[in-house]
């Protein structure tokens, strides 16, 4: 099975979107289609068949494949649709000067006015031809979409366009006749009208679209468009086209960072800000992985290029955000069922109000007016962009934050979530030991002590020597393991032994420093004795770090009442101490890692929501079982693949940013879908003319106008959500 994102031309609202995805799925070799309206791409699931047939495909349901998708472009300023909004707007207000002028008592143009019925009707017929050549593409959308038996907007727009212009061009034809009673009975300038807001609403809404795309903009343009490469030892400048992987790539102070890759040699701090969302600059030296776009603060580094293209990690960000919009969750799905009954049920309302109208003994001219405006006002835009604009506002909110999510349904998901699992190795902590703290017993200040344990540690392969990899290093003779217990090693002619408490047995050396080492033990610690000669010159407890603030975060999932529990493979009084220090009252220890899902399972199974946060291999089956799964951006590419969520800056906090997101994103779904059907509520009964006997009816004109509002209004709070989204 294969995946293409395709871009798509020629959607103007749900209707479109849903109606395309729909007929896609019938086709044969197309085995999934999700199509997103904001951003106007369809992400298809085929097999046996090519790219060519499913665009040919696309093409036959009324629209356009722009090609594959490949990230979100810089948007135009759209300078040709502004001049033209600009020239047909100049000749709306000539049309409804000349229409309408007389009612206002305003001067008349000469001989274009009703004491001149041909000259006046040729006119507005002239004027009439040139909005429908504006509007052709709306009238063959619809036109398209009816055939396919998908109608969308544009089939509404459509029937009321060439209705309200096929009586006008009627009553034109008796007044060249001479029934000049006809002069009162046009309606061109409504059609006309009809098109040209349509348009101005759609320039409005897709100015609006584009900036909620603002977050996978910025991502897209992070990345430089040109490299420095070195070439036998000289540099040259290249395009970022004709880097290749493994590349040596030069990157100097003030610099971005052009490609994914790894340092080689030099050293310098990097701003990766816009990808983790954390402000402060990283170290990087020889063997540290740099993102592309990332900017070097100071120094010089020589770095191997690893991934291009769209294997980079800012290319698999976009394709998460892109995916993620594009998953529909089960409010988005119920908008989209309602959307494809909608324009049809619009249409046989509009069919039932001119019968009845005409049967109740109005004249046919106001049966008709009535049947348009009930086509143009009932348009369903709002109704289709109340849930996908939030889902694509919010998704960049998360990327502001590192969270990448990998579909859309986990915004849904979060708001209900009432447990928090984590692992602790790497999640908790950072999964890298460190010196916690030295008792020193020797002559030697504690700095001078370390660089000799150090030394000797950097000799050695065990896990345990990480913990002082980064101190200066002396010159170590006669190095051995010994098995078990420790390492040897010799400087400046002194033996020492780093190890257990195993060391002390095999040197015979009793030790008498047991309340220092119990209160190492207390605080989790791994010990290791410091002999020189054959004597006890220090004792230093390492232990895995704690990640920053975590204390602080635990306390607030609580203030937020969920719960927090610890799920690791560590043993129980390793794991209750780390516990205890960060606020954990509930520990699940030496658990394997089908013993950790099962655990998962059982609490999802009695109707928690649980959130599991894990980094390594043995957290990918908990990560797939729980509600949603959360993977540390160190974490394993299994444990990465496995998740719902990748947590790009590694800071848990963002989990809570996520769960309050995803609520306010819900309470504005909700706002947005009230509007949009409160709106049809109240404007379909009017336009039918049910009011009028209250003195309150609605032209074809004003019906477009309020049209437009319907939808800015669920535009603009989608947007007001995004910008007044305080975490």
């Amino acid at each position: 099975m294969k995946k293409i994102i395709l871009k798509v031309g020629g959607m103007t609202c749900s209707a479109c979107s849903s109606g395309l995805s729909k007929y896609l799925e019938k086709q044969l070799g197309i085995i999934s289609a999700n199509v997103n309206l904001v951003l106007s791409i369809a992400t298809i699931e085929y097999e046996n068949i090519t790219k060519k047939e499913i665009e040919h495909y696309i093409r036959d349901a009324g629209f356009e494949s722009l090609g594959e998708f490949n990230g979100i472009e810089d948007v135009d300023s759209n300078n040709s649709d502004k001049i033209k909004l600009i020239i047909f707007g100049i000749l709306v207000i000539f049309m409804m000067y000349i229409s309408m002028g007389h009612m206002l008592d305003l001067p008349n143009i000469p001989f274009i006015n009703h004491n001149y019925p041909i000259v006046f009707s040729t006119v507005l017929l002239f004027i009439s031809f040139i909005f429908l050549w504006y509007g052709y593409d709306i009238l063959k959308s619809g036109i398209k979409n009816l055939l396919h038996k998908m109608p969308n907007m544009d089939t509404l727009v459509m029937f009321s366009v060439i209705f309200s212009f096929l009586y006008s061009v009627y009553g034109y034809i008796n007044i060249i006749i001479g029934n000049y009673s006809y002069v009162s009975s046009l309606y061109f300038e409504s059609t006309c009208m009809v098109i040209y807001f349509i348009k101005l609403g759609r320039f409005i809404e897709n100015i609006n679209k584009d900036k909620t795309k603002d977050a996978i903009r910025k991502l897209v343009q992070i990345t430089p468009k040109e490299a420095i490469l070195k070439v036998d030892g000289k540099e040259k400048r290249v395009s970022i086209d004709e880097v290749e992987v493994d590349d040596i790539l030069i990157c100097r102070s003030g610099d971005k960072i052009a490609v994914d890759g790894v340092v080689v040699s030099g050293k310098t701090y990097v701003d990766e800000s816009f990808i983790t969302g954390e402000s402060m600059p990283v170290e990087k030296i020889c063997g540290s992985s740099v993102i592309a776009g990332s900017i070097s603060y100071d120094g010089y580094i020589e770095y191997k290029a690893k991934k291009i293209g769209k294997a980079s990690t800012i290319s698999e960000i976009v394709k998460l955000v892109v995916e993620a919009t594009n998953t529909k969750s089960k409010i988005q799905k119920l908008a989209d069922k309602i959307s494809g009954y909608f324009v049809p049920i619009v249409i046989i309302i509009s069919i039932f109000t001119f019968i009845i109208q005409l049967l109740m003994g109005l004249s046919l001219e106001s049966s008709l007016i009535h049947m348009v405006t009930v086509l143009v006002v009932a348009c369903p835009c709002a109704l289709g962009l109340a849930v996908p604009l939030v889902v694509v506002v919010s998704s960049g909110l998360c990327a502001n934050k590192g969270l990448y999510l990998r579909s859309g349904d986990v915004l849904e998901k979060a708001r209900n979530i009432d447990t928090v699992v984590f692992d602790k190795t790497g999640t908790l902590t950072m999964g890298k030991l460190d010196v916690f703290k030295v008792y020193n017993y020797s002559k030697y200040k504690d700095s001078k002590l370390l660089d000799i344990v150090s030394s000797i540690e950097a000799k050695s392969t065990h896990p345990i020597s990480t913990a002082f990899k980064r101190r200066s290093k002396l010159k170590v003779n006669g190095f051995k393991t010994l098995n078990g217990i420790g390492i040897y090693g010799e400087i400046n002619n002194n033996k020492y032994y780093l190890g257990n408490d195993k060391i002390l047995t095999k040197l015979k050396i009793k030790s008498v420093y047991k309340n220092d080492y119990d209160n190492l033990v207390s605080n989790g610690c791994s010990i290791v004795y410091v002999v020189e000669n054959s004597k006890v010159i220090g004792l230093i407890g390492v232990k895995d770090v704690i990640r920053d603030n975590v204390k602080d975060i635990i306390h607030e999932f609580k203030d937020n009442n969920i719960e927090v529990i610890m799920l690791t493979g560590d043993n129980e009084k390793t794991a209750s101490i780390i516990a205890k220090e960060i606020g954990i009252s509930k520990v699940i220890s030496n658990v394997l890692p089908k013993m950790k899902a099962n655990y998962i399972e059982e609490l999802v199974n009695s109707g928690r929501k649980v959130i599991m946060v894990g980094d390594g291999i043995n957290d990918a089956p908990s990560l797939v079982t729980a509600t949603i799964g959360i993977s540390i951006n160190d974490g394993t590419d299994v444990a990465m693949d496995s998740s719902d969520v990748i947590l790009m800056n590694n800071d848990i906090s963002n989990i809570l940013d996520l769960i309050k997101i995803s609520k306010k994103s819900y309470r504005v779904i909700k706002q947005n879908l009230f509007w949009a059907f409160f709106y049809n509520l109240c404007m379909i009964p009017i336009a039918m003319g049910l009011f009028t006997d209250f003195g309150i009816s609605m032209s074809p004109m004003f019906g477009s106008i309020a049209m437009i509002f319907s939808s800015l209004t669920v535009v603009l709070n989608s947007l007001r959500f995004g910008k007044g989204m305080k975490l």
